[in-house]
C-alpha cells in the first residue's frame, strides 16, 4: 500500500477508506495480510482522480473509470475503428506502408517539437531494419517506444525505449506509427492480413491514417497504455499529462496539406 500511495499520490488512509465504503480499489490479499496492487489498480487509482478533478463525486469517478477501462481496445486499429468509424481505410501492400510510415516519421521530423512517438513493428528483425532511422527520431522527441516480440524492455542511449508484446497480443499483427506533439500530429495504422494465394506472399494491410488530433491523441493514449503494461516505471506520468493536456487542433489542415502531399511523392518514388 505505501507504494501504490506514493505513485499515485493518496494518503494510505484515504485508499483504506475507498476500499471498505465502496470496494475500490480491489487488491490482491497476500497470505501474510498484505495487499499486493497491479499496474491496473493503479490506472484505476489515477483515472478516479482525474473524474475528481473534473469536478464528478467519488462514486461517478469510481463507475467512469470502470466504464473506460471497459471501452480500451487492446490494440491500435481497433480502438480508432471503434471510436472514429468514419475513417477511411484501404488496403496496402508493405511498400506503401513503409512510403506512408516514412512520409510520417520524416513530416514529424520537419515539424514536431519534442513528440511523443510508438511504432509497433511485431517482429523486432522488422525494427532493426528501421533502427537508424528511429534512433532518429528518438534524438529529439521527449519520448520514443517502440513495441515488438522483443524479449525484454531495453532502454538504449539515445535510442527509442524497446517493449515487448507477447504474441498473442492484438497488437502483435498491427503495424502502426504515431506522433503526438503540439505543432504535428498523425498516425498510421494496420493489421496484417493472412495470405492467401490471391497476393502471392506479398504482406497486405488494412490501415487507416489520420492527422485529426483527437484521433491521434487516442491512437498515442492505446500505445502509451500498451507499453506501460510491460514498462510502468518508464512511461510513469505521461498517461496522466496526455489525458489531461488539451488536444491542438489548429495546424491540422495544414498538416493534411503537407503530410498528403509528402505520402503521396514517396508512394511514387516506391
Amino acid at each position: 500500500m505505501r507504494e501504490m500511495s506514493a505513485r499515485s499520490g493518496i494518503s494510505e488512509a484515504t485508499l483504506r477508506m475507498w476500499e471498505v465504503r465502496h470496494e475500490f480499489p480491489q487488491p490482491r490479499r497476500m497470505a501474510s495480510g498484505h495487499r499486493r496492487y497491479s499496474e491496473q489498480d493503479l490506472a484505476r487509482v489515477r483515472a478516479v482522480l482525474r473524474g475528481r478533478a473534473r469536478g464528478l463525486s467519488l462514486q461517478a469517478a469510481i463507475e467512469l473509470a470502470h466504464d473506460l477501462e471497459d471501452e480500451q481496445a487492446p490494440s491500435v486499429y481497433a480502438s480508432l475503428r471503434s471510436r472514429y468509424p468514419e475513417l477511411e481505410t484501404q488496403v496496402l501492400s508493405k511498400p506503401a506502408m513503409l512510403a506512408m510510415s516514412h512520409a510520417i516519421e520524416d513530416e514529424c521530423l520537419a515539424r514536431a517539437e519534442r513528440p511523443l512517438l510508438f511504432g509497433c513493428f511485431q517482429r523486432e528483425r522488422f525494427y532493426r531494419a528501421s533502427e537508424h532511422r528511429w534512433r532518429e527520431l528518438a534524438r529529439t522527441a521527449e519520448l520514443a517506444v517502440v513495441l515488438a516480440d522483443f524479449g525484454r524492455v531495453r532502454r538504449p542511449k539515445y535510442a527509442p525505449v524497446e517493449v515487448p508484446i507477447a504474441s498473442s497480443d492484438p497488437v502483435a499483427r498491427e503495424w502502426a506509427i504515431v506522433c503526438e506533439s503540439p505543432s504535428f500530429g498523425a498516425c498510421l495504422a494496420g493489421w496484417e492480413r493472412p495470405a492467401d494465394d490471391g497476393t502471392r506472399g506479398e504482406r497486405m494491410f488494412e490501415a487507416a491514417w489520420t492527422i485529426e488530433a483527437s484521433a491521434v491523441r487516442l491512437a498515442a493514449q492505446v500505445c502509451l497504455r500498451l507499453a506501460a503494461a510491460a514498462a510502468p516505471e518508464v512511461l510513469d506520468g505521461l498517461e496522466e499529462r496526455l489525458d489531461s493536456t488539451p488536444v491542438a487542433r489548429e495546424h491540422e489542415l495544414r498538416s493534411a496539406i503537407q503530410l498528403s502531399t509528402r505520402m503521396v511523392r514517396y508512394a511514387a518514388a516506391s
